[in-house]
């Protein structure tokens, strides 16, 4: 991170460790964060977290709160049940809320996540009282994408209906202008410009000697060339809305979903096989 500082001091730069902050040393990892810039050295994400008993928890948001974090997420997929078996994992829906009472009891603020989808629907509304009266500042609700493991979520992707089906001050709670319905989308004549490009370096413990053996502007170039080639390879935007689009759809995307939605559609009609720089699973790009 410094050579590219030194190279390229307007391109930002930023490290984390991923999705979930468990750690073996969550204290160093922080403090590395810290050293490095890193954008979630005060923002943690608390998904994927081991089981810790009440005890446990206090300990670890004493820890935190003594770190200087200042902020907290958790994600939540529904009530204790359906929560469960989405997370794979019997007890996760009462871990977080024993991880958001230590964080109370340390004044951590934190915020929760509740992804939409039709199966979970129904229980949205009282879920969102549970984490409010849990002490969650801010609740809010997205629409999952249908990258990795989200394509398993394509048959249950909402619909307007069903998000109609929440009260009005639950739905205050969605980003109304990032998501909406597919023909919503379609019906924007305005074209899609991608203006912003991140580069993603996956750190693992397979490519780690390679990259360490190499200069960063070579990395960062290796990697544009992948982002150019995997776009070139499907029509823009509104060619593929053309041809896949449903112009009364009424599932809720954001764009760039929306986007990856028909580029899939794309590939597997014209049997296009090449490196998928959206699979955050290794190295590759954003576009916004």
């Amino acid at each position: 991170m410094d050579e590219l500082r030194d190279q390229q001091p307007e391109i930002r730069s930023g490290f984390s460790y991923g999705y979930s902050m468990e750690h073996p040393d969550l204290k160093g990892a922080i403090r590395t964060l810290r050293r490095l810039g890193g954008p979630t050295a005060d923002f943690l994400q608390c998904d994927g977290m081991k089981m810790r008993n009440d005890t446990e928890c206090i300990e670890l948001m004493g820890m935190l709160h003594d770190e200087g974090i200042k902020r907290l997420n958790f994600t939540l997929y529904g009530l204790s049940d359906y929560h469960d078996r989405f997370a794979g994992r019997k007890g996760d829906f009462e871990l977080i809320l024993r991880m958001m009472r230590a964080a109370k009891a340390f004044r951590l603020p934190f915020s929760t996540g509740i992804p939409l989808t039709a199966e979970n629907i129904h229980e949205v509304d009282r879920l969102v009282r549970v984490l409010q009266d849990h002490g969650s500042e801010k609740v809010f609700l997205t629409i999952p994408h249908e990258e990795g493991r989200g394509k398993l979520l394509r048959d249950v992707r909402l619909r307007m209906q069903g998000f109609l089906e929440l009260s009005a001050e639950t739905q205050k709670l969605l980003n109304a202008t990032l998501y909406r319905t597919e023909g919503d989308w379609l019906r924007d004549a305005e074209p899609i410009h991608d203006t912003q490009r991140m580069i993603l370096v996956a750190l693992r413990a397979d490519n780690m000697d390679a990259y360490e053996s190499r200069d960063v502007m070579s990395i960062l170039r290796e990697i544009e060339a992948l982002d150019e080639t995997y776009y070139s390879s499907f029509p823009g935007f509104q060619e593929l809305a053309k041809i896949y689009g449903d112009p009364v759809g009424e599932k809720l995307y954001r764009i760039r979903d929306l986007y990856y939605h028909y580029r899939t559609q794309y590939a597997q009609d014209h049997d296009i096989r090449v490196y998928d720089v959206t699979d955050e699973r290794q190295s590759g790009s954003r576009r916004e």
